[in-house]
């Protein structure tokens, strides 16, 4: 019994360290998040002198100049059009990709598993000089697409290794009876397989949008024209024109970051059950 009750001690104590660890680092996270959306209802001249403190004089008009003097609604269509593109093509393209890998025996198959796994050590950055030269010379510098190709090829390699972790925990014998019945491999695939792995491209989704929607290295390397900025590469300009006036710059990052925000928050189970799902399953 003394044994037991000291064990029990012990979790208790070393679960109470879990707590408090997990506490400070959600404190240090959602903190800056809190200092923006706070600082976004004062007037300039109170964010440098009270930039910690509750709002004095609680005002809208950093929305109101951050809708008069950016195009953010347009900034937020071009960021949906090209998010949404590079996660629908990634997921398609991925899922497609692992049920041959999974599925199928074919010469080389190895060789381009090998080359999956090797393009994930590779950074963006390193292939950003060849890729501007193709945009260029196919005349897609300032338009969508030349954003959303490359970040389809940045995005894809991860994709489909969280998918092909998760096909291979999918047993056999569904498609197997499918085909029996005479199903086709593409009902097979839209029928059985797409399903079943809801929860592995729900976890692809995600990450492929909010990937695409912060990348502001690319946008910035692709897109010079301002009518075609991304909400991220407006928020550049905003820090460079409007520098000193630091309610509306809170008040617009406050405006970028909240639809990631409420991405993850809504769909944050998805995320945790694709990745543990292939996790475990793999």
């Amino acid at each position: 019994m003394a044994a037991i009750s000291k064990n029990k001690r012990k979790l208790k104590i070393s679960n109470g360290i879990i707590y408090l660890v997990l506490s400070l680092w959600a404190i240090t996270t959602i903190f800056p998040f809190v200092w923006i959306i706070n600082n976004s209802f004062k007037p300039s001249r109170e964010v440098i002198n009270h930039s910690f403190s509750l709002p004095s004089q609680f005002t809208m008009q950093n929305y109101i100049n951050a809708f008069d003097k950016l195009n953010i609604l347009a900034a937020y269509k071009n960021s949906f059009l090209i998010s949404g593109s590079v996660t629908i093509g990634v997921m398609v393209l991925a899922s497609m990709m692992a049920f041959a890998m999974t599925r199928y025996q074919f010469r080389g198959k190895e060789i381009l598993n090998s080359l999956i796994m090797a393009s994930l050590m590779f950074p963006v950055y390193s292939t950003i000089i060849p890729v501007f030269k193709m945009m260029s010379k196919a005349s897609l510098l300032n338009h969508p697409i030349s954003v959303i190709l490359p970040q389809m090829a940045g995005n894809l390699s991860f994709a489909v290794v969280v998918m092909i972790g998760y096909l291979r925990g999918i047993p056999l014998e569904m498609e197997e009876a499918a085909y029996m019945e005479g199903a086709n491999v593409r009902k097979v695939f839209i029928k059985i397989i797409v399903p079943l792995t809801k929860p592995a491209l729900a976890t692809v989704a995600i990450f492929c949008f909010l990937w695409s929607y912060n990348d502001l290295f690319t946008q910035l390397i692709m897109i010079r024209r301002r009518t075609q900025y991304p909400i991220c590469a407006l928020l550049n300009e905003i820090s460079s024109k409007y520098g000193t006036d630091y309610g509306l710059m809170a008040a617009s990052i406050a405006i970028i970051i909240i639809p990631v925000i409420l991405v993850y928050i809504l769909l944050q189970k998805n995320i945790i059950k694709g990745l543990t799902a292939g996790a475990i399953k793999g």
